[in-house]
């Protein structure tokens, strides 16, 4: 959240726990395998995960025909996991059938 606030977005927290949590994604569309720790709702679409900011800015620009994006799991080296040696990642587009394609490697 710092990642985007530093970045220019503003952001609005909300905490949830456990089945709430996963009812929250689950309701949004988002497919259980790219399940991550924070989970964002940006221009209409949904963010998953650390999703670098600028990615987030690209799509907001491109207005691919996807649900949104995400960064499943905690990458070594993406937003808000720096620290260690970073590690090779994708972020992904997801669409309402679940299909995901890679968006950018990082």
């Amino acid at each position: 959240m710092v990642h985007l606030e530093k970045n220019g977005f503003k952001v609005e927290k909300k905490i949830l726990f456990g089945k709430a949590f996963t009812d929250f994604k689950r309701k949004q569309g988002v497919p259980e395998q790219l399940y991550a720790c924070h989970t964002a709702l940006i221009g209409g679409y949904l963010i998953e995960g650390h999703v670098p900011a600028d990615l987030i800015y690209k799509l907001l620009k491109e207005k691919p025909p996807v649900l949104g994006l995400a960064v499943p799991g905690m990458p070594v080296g993406s937003p808000g996991m720096e620290g260690g040696k970073p590690e090779p990642y994708e972020v992904l587009t997801f669409d309402k059938n679940g299909k995901t394609s890679v968006y950018a490697k990082r």
